[in-house]
């Protein structure tokens, strides 16, 4: 039996409220058929406008196997192209971050303009058509300040996602900040170990004592019922949405993204160990009011996020292979905010520090345990671990409808 139909057949026939069968967590063949029909077909959360401030600002990243490079254009327009020459293949844009008039291959020194036109290819000769060579696009859209993109050829319909998420994040004004740290911290463990652990908070007493200090560990706070039968979370829905900022739990229908501004414990502003805000500075000049707690927002495969009054903090999950996982944290503050002054960069990421390396830790640790022969699917608290049912709910009906799917076009054409 084929790697596809086995997966399948697994999918289809695992067991409702348990952990997944051990290949789905270990197996090199299992990780390459989740990039193929997830990673390589659907959105990813890639960083933020405000990283590209100016034209010719640019970052990289890498997608698998696909290396990609995301620019501002002299129009102002982001755009994301394969980073990848036309010439011969190499890398175009080497670094993390840059900022360049053009982008030029390092190998051959051909020249692309920042539409990722082929401005200039040296020794050619005068039959050369430089049109038929510019950079190979990438799908890129953004929405209230998130950069998102796709490998496809042909792209799902991105508009869903911004119905949803632009009047819930656009209060927060990410286009008019700035990233005021950023870390990577390779996990080893498979992508979905790293979502099932973010997908609640069952662990967080024993494990997050930082966090738990403002965080509430209530299951209708990370879980998938909304919270709104919670009257303290009720209210405070109430009281942000009279203030013009959305709050009620959102759910896509298939799933996918979830948005949802949730309180802090008692009378915490912000993810600091004192709980008050970490940033004199407030995040955005269109919010009024004050103890907004925090807006929760995720989005599979690639994204979660918490934008609070006074700084927001994105993480990015991109897969390295079935046991390697690279989460990204940026902490984001108002553009004008000056370190030193408004904010105490130690004080701004000590909390998500700390809760990143317990993460790390925890995510380790259950990834060594599911390399043992003895391991076998275990069953969820569904008090607790609903948030986690509903990620596995959704991974596994987008890989039976892209395996099925895959299917019937084989067979239309066979």
């Amino acid at each position: 039996m084929d790697i596809r139909s086995n997966v399948l057949r697994q999918l289809k026939g695992r067991r409702e409220g348990f952990s997944l069968e051990q290949p789905f967590y270990i197996d090199e063949d299992y990780f390459q058929l989740d990039m193929e029909m997830i990673y390589y077909r659907d959105w990813l959360f890639i960083g933020h406008d405000c990283e590209l401030p100016k034209p010719g600002a640019y970052f990289t990243v890498q997608i698998g196997s696909y290396p990609v490079v995301i620019v501002r254009g002299r129009d102002n327009v982001i755009r994301a192209f394969h980073n990848s020459c036309r010439h011969r293949g190499s890398r175009v844009c080497t670094k993390e971050h840059g900022s360049s008039v053009r982008l030029v291959c390092p190998y051959h020194q051909w020249t692309y303009d920042l539409e990722g036109k082929l401005a200039f290819a040296r020794h050619m000769g005068d039959d050369f058509d430089k049109t038929g060579f510019n950079l190979k696009p990438v799908h890129c859209e953004i929405v209230a300040g998130y950069v998102f993109i796709c490998l496809a050829n042909t792209a799902p319909d991105f508009q869903p996602v911004r119905d949803k998420i632009e009047p819930y994040v656009a209060p927060h004004r990410i286009s008019e900040s700035k990233v005021a740290f950023q870390s990577t911290i390779i996990e080893k463990g498979n992508w979905k170990l790293v979502w099932e652990n973010n997908r609640e908070c069952y662990h967080c007493a024993a494990n997050h004592p930082e966090l738990c200090r403002t965080y509430p560990e209530a299951p209708s706070v990370t879980g998938t019922d909304g919270g709104a039968d919670d009257p303290e979370i009720a209210g405070h829905w109430a009281r942000c949405e009279a203030a013009g900022l959305p709050s009620k739990f959102q759910i896509s229908p298939d799933g996918q993204f979830r948005t949802a501004r949730m309180p802090l414990i008692e009378d915490a502003e912000s993810y600091t160990m004192s709980g008050k805000s970490a940033v004199k500075r407030p995040l955005s000049d269109d919010i009024s009011i004050s103890h907004i707690g925090t807006m929760l927002l995720f989005h599979y495969p690639t994204t979660w996020n918490h934008l609070l009054g006074d700084h927001a903090i994105s993480f990015r999950v991109l897969p390295l292979s079935a046991n390697e996982t690279a989460v990204t944290t940026k902490w984001i503050v108002h553009k004008d905010a000056v370190e030193g002054v408004d904010y105490n960069l130690e004080e701004l990421t000590h909390v998500w520090t700390e809760t990143n390396d317990q993460d790390r830790r925890i995510v380790e640790e259950n990834a060594f345990g599911i390399h043992s022969p003895a391991y076998e699917p275990g069953p969820y608290s569904s008090l607790h671990e609903g948030g986690v049912m509903q990620f596995l709910e959704w991974y596994s009906n987008f890989m039976v409808n892209r395996l099925q799917g895959d299917q019937a076009k084989i067979s239309a054409v066979a």
